[in-house]
């Protein structure tokens, strides 16, 4: 679904991207400098010396023209959504970001809630220390039930955030062409 330039829309964009990286790395392992060596019959290959060599129907000159080809896309591509993520604003929680600023905003809620959560787990018990026939405890330097309030509250900024940047992905095109899908 392009706009009526055949643009992509940001969301489509992504999604190309993402298949561009699938089909550079199968592509870069069927190389010999790159293969894996996973050899079908390595139970037995303790015993024998194997290698692997490409089949009949590999053209390694093609693969390597094919690798070169899509990582020259998929740096064009990454450049027109690194684009259009400067060039476009959104509001958050009643603040104007560049979708770039709002991507950074929400790896950092991201990372975060991680920390909040380390905080709540840790909150969520009081450290007895048995020594010389007497208990003593330690409280957490922080309440439980605040903690889970921060928690929350980062939890619900993430949502917002990743509704806010989904929703208008499907409303920015950006500078690139619409690739065959090979699909009829």
């Amino acid at each position: 679904m392009s706009d009526e330039h055949g643009n992509l829309y940001l969301y489509e964009a992504l999604e190309l991207r993402g298949e561009f990286d699938g089909r550079i790395k199968t592509l870069k392992e069927c190389l010999p400098d790159t293969h894996a060596g996973g050899d079908r019959l390595s139970a037995f290959s303790h015993s024998f010396e194997t290698r692997s060599v490409p089949a009949a129907d590999v053209d390694l000159d093609t693969i390597r023209s094919e690798v070169k080809a899509l990582e020259f896309k998929r740096r064009k591509l990454n450049a027109a959504i690194q684009e259009a993520n400067f060039r476009n604003s959104v509001t958050v929680e009643g603040e104007t970001l560049t979708l770039a600023e709002a991507l950074e905003l929400r790896k950092a809620t991201r990372d975060a809630i991680a920390e909040l959560h380390r905080k709540a787990a840790s909150a969520a018990f009081v450290r007895v220390i048995h020594k010389e026939d007497r208990d003593i405890t330690e409280e957490p330097p922080f309440r439980f039930s605040d903690a889970m309030k921060e928690l929350d509250a980062a939890r619900l900024t993430f949502r917002a955030l990743n509704r806010t940047l989904r929703d208008v992905s499907f409303r920015i095109a950006i500078a690139f062409k619409d690739e065959p899908t090979g699909v009829t």
